[in-house]
């Protein structure tokens, strides 16, 4: 090894091992996630009995036959599982048509950078670099790869949950310890198959390319970020898409079914009770995964691309430029050892155990993989480098580079917290949501919107900390190298994530299936954790999305060409673009909830249609026509997530080309702080108004039993509350993170063609 006084970025780990550690993570997340599924698929739906040994697991004789109930368990599954692969195939085949198209439109613009040249040319340093040509092309594989592999997570994540819902109920018959394993460990499936999948794509994209580009380190990571815009954009349409599904079949079963019908959720003869169910695998599921999934594309190539303009990148430093990977190879590793601590060594085995259980899955990620980060960095990092700043001679230090993980990671665990404390019914506010439900509907709403808007405050806080700390010590590629550490336990975060709609679909089955009145109850308390564990996992994403748009937005200013002095506050068309783009997430949540309210209204009217016309169905003789329902939800969502994709989409090209490089920089900086703030207040307003709902309909405390429990007027206002909230927290909310990630990677996609051509604007400068 060379001393550090011959060579400044020398570092104490080896090629071979940066080259290695990455792939075997990669693939040991893979492995660990099929040996997860393994033990999920021991569990049979069909024969479950006689495998399990018999009537010992039933609670009463009265719950009904034991192979009629796995029969109709089955049946119940098989019509989920169709209804969510029919419309996540009609959605992808629409969106493929988006990815060709788009393809077409990053090949055009970007190869024009220099006039459609294929010539390579030396630089100063006699570095040969890309042509246009190879920028346009290179960037347009990135795209559909990343978009592909969106296609892939969000897929896989949604036929897990759908083979793991059904287990989930006939396991509570046992206990509710095996219940929550078949849910935990079917979350963790899809957390480390998509951790693992997404590094080892992106590892793989990066050493094919390096073999094209050779020396010319910028470009490469230049025409990576391709694989960024491509997750995203799936994801967008994925998290709209999806949200528009599930909420307009949940407050169409809710409005109709518990308001005027006065039936239970989930009851089987509420019409649109299938689709509900379909909507939490196509939206919290497959939303989630693509969404971190982008996440996780997006915070990479905004630190590759930052540090490749660097000395690291301008040294050909391989360890260095592979840190932002190893971050996530490591916290695959250490989030394996934490997953078996929830499944062999400590499980849960009391309701009570359940929520604290998975609270502590990321506190002991979170203490673990700080030590594990700090001798990652102190070992891939040089001592010393230069080039983060824009002031070239400022010096970064690796302990400095360390402090801005280390904020990131300790920074989600804390918003992830306080989201818990204001969305579980456990803590003051929530109950003080759900005894406001006492004087109407009206009170309800007005202490949730309360709640909302004052549990921004921890958060954005805490990401105002972890930028500042980013900034001061490392510059843009701190602020890249703190939402990687935010996302350093993706995998965990996922798997607690993708556990709640797990445990939703869990209890609508043993709903539906006639399970008994004890197996609803553990499968409401596995959902109650889940809702609270899927806030937490909202919290995350909003809370690194805010990271990740920042290091795109600086990402962004460094290829455009952008210097302090010219992105003053005080610049007209910096101020004026900030205005729009504080604008833009209001008008995008306004399309989303109308889109919505829209489709709720036609399934609210043919829910009633059914119960007025369909004979028997509410005395239970009459079978009510479900795939209708789930046609109106398909139709209503695939219709509607065109326009919000289009305004997403088309905004960084439209203000690039027409306003120039500077009104786009107020653009993204304005929506960025605009959106976290209401994604924050949208998310967990809806998550207290659902816990509140099941506080009181739980009656497990003095308090929630004496506001009247189900059907009472109380109960009836906290429907009504949780009805609104939810497109809120599972349609608007979580669109808004991939707004500003999705706008900010477009922006620096795109750049080199902005500063090719419309630095000025057409409007102010012309066409150059």
């Amino acid at each position: 090894m060379v001393s550090l006084l011959q060579d400044p970025l020398a570092v104490t780990l080896p090629d071979w091992f940066a080259s290695s550690i990455i792939p075997l993570s990669a693939i040991s997340g893979v492995v660990f996630a099929l040996l997860l599924w393994y033990k999920v698929s021991q569990i049979s739906v069909r024969g479950f009995s006689s495998r399990n040994g018999g009537r010992e697991y039933l609670l009463e004789e009265e719950q009904g036959a034991e192979s009629e109930i796995e029969e109709k368990v089955a049946e119940l599954q098989d019509a989920i599982r169709e209804g969510a692969n029919s419309f996540l195939f009609t959605e992808y085949k629409y969106v493929s048509v988006f990815m060709i198209l788009f393809s077409g439109v990053i090949f055009v613009l970007l190869s024009s950078e220099d006039g459609f040249s294929s010539t390579w040319t030396a630089d100063a340093s006699g570095i040969l670099r890309a042509p246009g040509m190879y920028n346009g092309a290179f960037s347009t594989i990135a795209f559909l790869i990343g978009a592909a592999t969106s296609i892939l997570s969000g897929y896989l994540g949604m036929n897990i949950a759908t083979y793991a819902n059904a287990r989930t109920s006939l396991e509570a018959r046992k206990g509710v310890a095996p219940a929550f394993m078949a849910a935990f460990r079917s979350g963790a499936v899809m957390g480390f198959l998509l951790a693992g999948n997404a590094l080892l794509v992106l590892y793989v994209v990066i050493i094919m390319y390096r073999k094209v580009y050779g020396d010319d380190w910028e470009g490469m990571y230049e025409a990576i970020t391709g694989y960024g815009l491509g997750g995203s954009s799936i994801a967008l349409f994925g998290r709209v898409g999806g949200g528009i599904y599930t909420k307009a079949a949940d407050v169409g079963a809710d409005l109709v079914g518990k308001v005027e019908k006065d039936i239970p959720e989930d009851d089987p003869r509420n019409p649109a009770v299938i689709a509900d169910n379909v909507g939490d695998n196509v939206g919290d599921i497959a939303g989630m995964g693509a969404d971190l999934f982008g996440s996780f594309a997006e915070a990479t190539c905004a630190a590759l691309v930052v540090s490749s303009v660097s000395s690291l990148g301008a040294g050909h430093s391989w360890v260095s430029m592979c840190y932002p990977l190893m971050i996530t190879a490591v916290g695959i590793l250490v989030c394996i050892g934490v997953t078996l601590v929830a499944t062999d060594f400590y499980p849960a085995k009391t309701l009570d155990d359940i929520e604290s259980t998975l609270k502590y899955q990321l506190i002991l990620s979170t203490a673990i993989m700080t030590p594990a980060a700090y001798v990652l960095t102190m070992t891939a990092l040089p001592a010393e480098f230069t080039g983060l700043f824009a002031d070239a001679t400022v010096v970064a230090k690796n302990w400095q580079i360390f402090l801005c993980v280390a904020s990131g990671i300790w920074g989600g665990l804390i918003i992830g917290l306080v989201t818990e404390y204001y969305t579980s019914n456990t803590y003051e506010p929530v109950q003080d949501v759900a005894d406001s439900c006492r004087t109407g509907a009206a009170t309800d709403i007005i202490f949730g919107l309360a709640l909302g808007y004052k549990s921004t405050i921890v958060p954005c806080m805490m990401i105002a900390v972890c930028i500042f700390t980013g900034f001061t010590l490392g510059g843009m590629y701190g602020i890249a190298c703190a939402a990687l550490g935010m996302l350093s336990t993706l995998a965990t975060c996922l798997a607690i994530d993708a556990y709640g709609p797990i445990s939703d679909n869990a209890g609508g089955i043993a709903e539906m299936a006639a399970m008994g009145e004890d197996i609803r109850e553990r499968t409401d308390a596995l959902d109650a954790a889940g809702n609270t564990t899927a806030a937490i996992g909202k919290g995350f994403a909003i809370g690194s999305a805010a990271l990740v748009s920042l290091a795109l937005f600086g990402a962004y200013i460094t290829r455009a060409g952008i210097d302090v002095a010219h992105s003053s506050i005080l610049d007209p068309k910096i101020f004026s673009g900030l205005l729009v783009g504080a604008m833009l997430p209001y008008w995008f949540s306004a399309m989303t909830m109308k889109s919505v309210g829209k489709a709720a209204l036609a399934m609210v009217e043919e829910v009633r249609h059914q119960f007025a016309t369909i004979q028997g169905l509410m005395e239970g003789t009459g079978r009510p026509n479900y795939r209708r329902c789930v046609e109106i939800s398909t139709a209503a969502s695939l219709s509607e997530m065109i326009p919000p994709g289009a305004l997403v989409m088309g905004t960084p090209v439209v203000v690039g080309t027409l306003f120039g490089v500077q009104a786009l920089t107020g653009v993204l900086a304005g929506a960025l702080v605009s959106g976290v703030q209401m994604a924050i207040s949208m998310s967990n307003t809806g998550g207290a108004w659902d816990n509140a709902k099941k506080y009181i309909e739980a009656g497990n405390s003095e308090h929630a039993r004496s506001l009247g429990g189900k059907g009472s007027d109380a109960h009836k206002a906290a429907v009504i509350g949780d009805t609104v909230g939810d497109p809120l927290k599972d349609t608007s909310g979580p669109s808004l993170n991939i707004l500003i990630k999705l706008m900010a990677v477009e922006s620096l996609v795109f750049a080199p063609f902005f500063l090719a051509h419309t630095k000025d604007g057409i409007l102010f400068g012309g066409w150059n």
